[in-house]
């Protein structure tokens, strides 16, 4: 597994996104040539779960919870039809910790798109890790990527 080269502007720009979001989860995706290994542009979205718009889990809290909803969903699926395609998806832990949990998999797996996963840790300070995550043969998700929060700015 092969992680997606992420620029260390576009983790800043993330980790800026999840301290203007706090305590509330931020979420969006990177989009990069189809054919290359990086990404170059950070896509923010707007974190549709205090609407109740989350299909799986619509009692979570936006602190607990993400989703891309409406027309910025539409826009990511309409994305790997064209010349640069999303190729990561990223969300804000509001506890400082960047991992995968069982719910952010089992979303991931029902989405059904291949793309990597970025998650940043944040708190109140600012943003404390970043790690990118890849589906695995197993159904499940590793860890291929970790960033502290020094690179993160």
């Amino acid at each position: 597994m092969t992680p997606v080269r992420i620029p260390a502007e576009l983790l800043a720009a993330i980790a800026d996104h999840a301290r203007a979001c706090f305590p509330d989860e931020c979420c969006g995706y990177l989009v990069g040539p189809k054919d290359g290994d990086a990404v170059d542009e950070v896509v923010a979205c707007r974190n549709a779960q205090p609407d109740g718009d989350h299909p799986t889990h619509p009692e979570r809290a936006a602190d607990t919870g993400f989703v891309i909803a409406g027309a910025e969903l539409f826009a990511f699926a309409r994305s790997h039809d064209g010349p640069r395609p999303a190729r990561v998806v990223y969300h804000s832990h509001p506890n400082g910790r960047a991992y995968f949990s069982e719910v952010d998999a089992a979303n991931a797996r029902a989405a059904g798109f291949a793309v990597q996963h970025l998650v940043v840790g944040v708190t109140a300070a600012g943003a404390t890790e970043a790690a990118l995550f890849a589906a695995c043969d197993d159904d499940g998700f590793v860890e291929i990527s970790r960033w502290p929060a020094a690179v993160l700015g």
